[in-house]
């Protein structure tokens, strides 16, 4: 784990704690609203699956790191991980985000970093599309979350009551960073006309029994984005990287494998 001090265009000084694992193609995963812990045990599975070097940040303000006041929108943090992979003078990144991580995902290829070959939204949120809202999340208890995220809840649903201290705090704290960053609505309505901007080969994934947002948001999703490929995961809800991880693995390494920068 590292923390790497930046000076982020518009934001200034921004500390980002990262987390690396494994050796080869550059992976940066980006996490969801439920933190860093959504999806550390599938950075182990990929980075001992494939030839990756898995990079996941924590996103400012999640897990008690700081967040600098100017540092308050999606948009903020996909121009903070862009200026994190040029602190990092990385090459040939892949871009793979879950969640709000999906739509930090989808800002960052409005930005058409030349240090990235290809961008994966799982589950992505932050598009508004008419007839299927997301599911309002600050409104919902832990268990009808759970209910909503998962195709087997009663198995990966997790009850904050039998948590320890530490872990329902941080929790709490997360809440209030997503906040922070996503609104609670959970959607930028200037998203989904923007992202016919894009022009890097992009993947959106969708876990079929996902009921935060349906599979007809996630092909208005990857309908949106010029070029963009669409697959459905089977017995699969809104964390793909929990509850089906290998298919997961196998999506995104067949994607990463296709829109590789060639070597010069």
């Amino acid at each position: 784990m590292t923390v790497h001090s930046l000076t982020v265009a518009g934001l200034g000084a921004v500390e980002v704690t990262v987390t690396e694992r494994g050796e080869g193609r550059p992976i940066l995963l980006l996490h969801g609203g439920g933190g860093p812990l959504t999806v550390t045990p599938w950075a182990d599975r990929l980075a001992g699956a494939e030839h990756a070097r898995v990079l996941t940040p924590v996103h400012p303000g999640f897990n008690g790191t700081p967040r600098p006041g100017a540092l308050d929108s999606i948009a903020g943090l996909a121009t903070t991980y862009v200026a994190l992979l040029d602190a990092l003078d990385l090459q040939d990144v892949m871009v793979v985000g879950n969640s709000i991580g999906g739509w930090i995902t989808a800002e960052m290829a409005l930005l058409n970093s030349p240090r990235v070959s290809g961008y994966v939204l799982v589950d992505a949120v932050g598009i508004e599309v008419p007839g299927h809202p997301v599911a309002d999340f600050f409104a919902l208890t832990p268990a009808e979350l759970a209910q909503l995220s998962y195709h087997d809840p009663a198995t990966y649903g997790i009850d904050p009551a039998k948590l320890p201290p530490q872990a329902r705090e941080a929790m709490a704290g997360n809440r209030v960073a997503l906040e922070v960053y996503a609104g609670r609505t959970m959607a930028d309505p200037t998203l989904a006309g923007r992202l016919g901007g894009v022009t890097a080969p992009t993947l959106v994934v969708w876990g079929e029994a996902d009921r935060i947002g349906d599979t007809d948001f996630g092909r208005a999703y990857a309908a949106a984005i010029p070029g963009a490929e669409f697959t459905v995961l089977p017995e699969t809800g809104h964390m793909p990287q929990i509850e089906t991880p290998d298919m997961l693995v196998k999506a995104v390494w067949a994607f990463a494998g296709r829109h590789a920068t060639p070597k010069s």
